[in-house]
C-alpha cells in the first residue's frame, strides 16, 4: 500500500483545511488509518486515528471537538478535517496504515507499516 497525503497548506487562525490520505497500489480495507504531525526537531506526534474501518475514532486531547477523521471507501481515502486552527497546528502532517494495530497502539507511530509522504500545515497567527 503506497499512502499519499495532501491538503495542506497556510491559512490564518481559526481558518479550517481538509488533508487526504489516499491508498494506491493496494486498499485501505479494514486497516486502522492514522494521522500524525511532526514540528522540526521534534518527534511525530498522534493525532487522530480511525481504527479498522470505524470500529473506533481516536484523537489526540489537543484537537478534541477541532479535527475529524473520516474515510470514504469507495474513494480509499481518508479525510482528516482540521477547524479552528491555531499556529500551534503548524507541522508537516502524516498519514499512514497498519493492518495489525490493537486498540492500545493506535496512537504509537512505531505501530503503523505504510506511511505517506508528509504535507505541510501553516497556521499564521
Amino acid at each position: 500500500v503506497q499512502l499519499q497525503a495532501s491538503g495542506g497548506g497556510l491559512v490564518q487562525t481559526g481558518d479550517s483545511l481538509r488533508l487526504s490520505c489516499t491508498a494506491s497500489e493496494g486498499t485501505l480495507g479494514r486497516a486502522t488509518v492514522g494521522w500524525f504531525r511532526q514540528d522540526p526537531g521534534k518527534e511525530r506526534a498522534f493525532v487522530a486515528a480511525d481504527f479498522r474501518r470505524g470500529s473506533s475514532i481516536f484523537y489526540a486531547d489537543s484537537v478534541k471537538g477541532r479535527f475529524t477523521i473520516s474515510r470514504d471507501n469507495a474513494k480509499n481515502t481518508v479525510y482528516l478535517q482540521m477547524n479552528s486552527l491555531r499556529p500551534e497546528d503548524s507541522a508537516v502532517y502524516y498519514c499512514a496504515a497498519g493492518t495489525r494495530l490493537i486498540m492500545s497502539t493506535v496512537g504509537l507511530s512505531s505501530a503503523y507499516a505504510y506511511w505517506g509522504h508528509g504535507t505541510l500545515v501553516t497556521v499564521s497567527s
